[in-house]
C-alpha cells in the first residue's frame, strides 16, 4: 500500500483483475482537510457491471465445489492479511472517511473478527435431520447456494459491514458483486484486496466503483439471485419492489430514530457518559446513534447540566490527532444538510443548549450539538445524519415510551434505570430490533443477531449471527431418502 498522502487510482476488480472503470470521473478528498486529494478514478458503467455479474455467474458451480471448509480457511487467511495491514487500512480509513484513528484501527480489528468468526463456522452442522413417519427413512434439510449475490453498503462503516455480508455470503458458497459507497473508493479498494491478495478465486469476489444510480443494474440484472443492502430507507424499499418482484431474496438494514430515555433513580453522570458515546461517536454518523433522549421526572436539569459539560468538552480536529475526540463528518453536502436541519429545528421552537467548538482549519466540521425541543421539530421527525441529538422531558416512563415509538423507525433503542420492572416494561414496550440496557444505543456483538423493526429493515432473516446468515445467504431442501430393494439377478 502507498504513503499515506499518495493519491489513490483505484481500479474496479472484475474476474481477479483490477479494472478501470468507463465511466464518470470522480475524486475522494479528506473530510478534514478537503485540498488533501485521496484518491481519484473513472467509475464503473453499466458495461462495466454487467462483466462483473458474468464474471461471478461464472465462477461460483466452482467455488461450491470447494466445499464450506475449504472456504473458511481461505476466509482465516483474508482475515489474517487485514491484521497485518491494520496500520495502513487505518489510517487511510481516516483520511478518506475522516473517524479517528482509533475509531478506524477499531473497525479494522473488528472486520478481522468478523470474517474470522464466519469462517469458524465452516465446521458447523450444515442443516438438519427430522424424525420420519416411514421406519427406515431418512429426512435431512441440507443447504445450497443462493447463486450470485449483489452487496451495497454504505460509507460510514468502509469495512465493518461489508465484512459483515461479504463473508457469510461467501462462506456458504456464493460469489459477489459488490457496490461501496462512492464516498470511499481508497479504502472500499484495499479492503477488496485482502481478498484477492488472499486468495479468493478470480470471479468469486467483483468489486465495482459505481455511482449509486449504477447500482440499479444489480438490483434489476435476473443473475442476482439476493441482494444485501445498507442504507436509507427510500433506497431500500426500491429494492425491496424491484428485486423481490422478480424472486430474488433482499436483506435490508434502513435507518433509524433511536430514542434513549433517562429514568429519575440512576446517576445522571452515568447516564451522560453513556449518552455522549450513543449519539457522538463516530460524530453521529451511525444509523445505531441516539437521535432523541427522553428524561423522566425530575433528572432533566441534573442530566442536561452534566450531558452539556460532557458535549461540549470534545474536541474537534483531524482523526489522525491522537488528542481528537470528534472527526469531521463525511463531506461538505453532508455538513450543508445537518446545518440545515438544525436551522429549521430552531426556528420550529427548538432551543440549543449545548455545542461544542469547531477548529479554525479547514475541513467539514459541524458542532456536537445538542436542541431541547418536542417532536414537532425537524430533528425529531427525521434523521439527521450527524452529532445532532434532541432532549425531551415526560413525567412518567408510560409518556418516554410512547414518545420513543413514536417513529416510522425501530432500530435501536435504550433505558438508563435501576429499576428491574421499568426495565422490563421497557424491554416490552419499545418498538426497536436491539435493545440496551444502561448502554449506549450503537454496538452490537457479531455473534448475536442485528436487526431493527417498522422501516428499519425488512422482513427476514437477521446480519451478523451464523445462523441467520445462513438463513439468508443459503436455500435450503427437504430430503426424504429411502432404501430401495435391490433387483433380483
Amino acid at each position: 500500500m502507498a504513503n499515506s498522502q499518495a493519491v489513490f487510482n483505484p481500479h474496479n476488480l472484475i474476474g481477479g483483475t483490477w479494472k478501470p472503470g468507463s465511466g464518470e470521473h470522480i475524486q475522494s478528498v479528506n473530510p478534514a482537510n478537503p485540498d488533501d486529494l485521496v484518491a481519484e478514478l473513472s467509475q464503473a458503467d453499466n458495461q462495466d457491471i454487467s462483466r462483473a455479474i458474468e464474471e461471478a455467474r461464472m465462477a461460483q458451480q466452482e467455488w461450491w465445489s470447494l466445499g464450506i471448509i475449504k472456504r473458511g480457511i481461505i476466509l482465516r487467511s483474508v482475515a489474517d492479511l487485514l491484521s497485518e495491514r491494520r496500520q495502513e487500512l487505518a489510517e487511510l480509513m481516516t483520511r478518506e472517511q475522516g473517524k479517528t484513528l482509533a475509531e478506524s484501527l477499531g473497525e479494522v480489528d473488528g472486520s478481522a473478527e468478523t470474517i474470522r468468526y464466519h469462517a469458524a463456522s465452516s465446521r458447523n452442522p450444515m442443516g438438519k435431520t427430522y424424525p420420519s413417519s416411514f421406519p427406515g427413512e431418512h429426512i435431512e434439510q441440507v443447504r445450497q447456494a443462493l447463486g450470485v449475490v449483489g452487496i451495497i453498503t454504505p460509507w460510514n462503516f468502509p469495512t465493518q459491514i461489508p465484512s459483515w455480508k461479504i463473508a457469510p455470503a461467501l462462506l456458504w458458497g456464493n460469489t459477489v458483486v459488490w457496490k461501496p459507497a462512492s464516498d470511499i473508493p481508497a479504502i472500499s479498494s484495499e479492503f477488496a484486496r485482502a481478498f484477492h491478495d488472499a486468495g479468493v478465486p478470480a470471479g468469486v469476489l467483483n468489486m465495482i466503483l459505481a455511482s449509486g444510480r449504477s447500482a440499479s443494474k444489480l438490483i434489476e440484472s435476473p443473475e442476482i439471485n439476493g441482494i444485501s443492502f445498507t442504507g436509507s430507507v427510500p433506497v431500500g424499499q426500491m429494492i425491496a419492489r424491484t428485486a423481490t418482484a422478480r424472486g430474488a431474496k433482499v436483506q435490508l438494514e434502513l435507518g433509524g430514530h433511536n430514542a434513549a430515555i433517562v429514568m429519575p433513580d440512576v446517576d445522571p453522570q452515568f447516564a451522560a457518559a453513556q449518552l455522549l458515546v450513543g449519539a457522538m461517536s463516530g460524530t453521529g454518523q451511525k444509523c445505531t446513534a441516539t437521535r432523541r433522549i427522553i428524561t423522566v421526572g425530575d433528572i432533566h436539569q441534573d442530566f442536561v447540566a452534566e450531558f452539556k459539560k460532557q458535549v461540549e468538552s470534545l474536541k474537534l480536529g483531524s482523526g489522525m490527532d491522537p488528542t481528537t475526540t470528534t472527526g469531521p463528518v463525511i463531506s461538505e453536502r453532508a455538513k450543508m444538510e445537518i446545518e440545515a436541519a438544525v436551522n429549521d429545528a430552531v426556528s420550529e421552537g427548538g432551543k440549543i443548549v449545548a455545542q461544542a467548538s469547531i477548529p479554525s482549519e479547514s475541513g467539514f466540521y459541524f458542532p456536537p450539538t445538542v436542541i431541547e425541543g418536542t417532536m414537532e421539530i425537524r430533528t425529531c421527525r427525521e434523521e439527521v445524519f450527524g452529532p445532532v441529538t434532541t432532549l425531551m422531558n415526560v413525567s412518567s416512563l408510560e409518556e418516554a415510551i410512547e414518545i420513543a415509538n413514536a417513529t416510522e423507525f425501530g432500530l435501536t433503542a435504550s433505558i438508563f434505570s435501576a429499576s428491574d420492572s421499568d426495565i422490563q416494561r421497557a424491554t416490552e414496550e419499545l418498538q426497536a430490533g436491539l435493545i440496551k440496557i444502561n448502554a449506549p444505543n450503537t454496538g452490537s456483538e457479531l455473534h448475536v443477531p442485528f436487526g431493527g423493526l417498522k422501516d428499519s429493515t425488512f422482513p427476514g432473516p437477521r446480519e451478523q449471527n451464523s445462523e441467520s446468515v445462513a438463513e439468508f445467504y443459503t436455500n435450503t431442501k427437504s430430503v426424504y431418502r429411502r432404501v430401495a430393494p435391490r433387483r433380483n439377478t
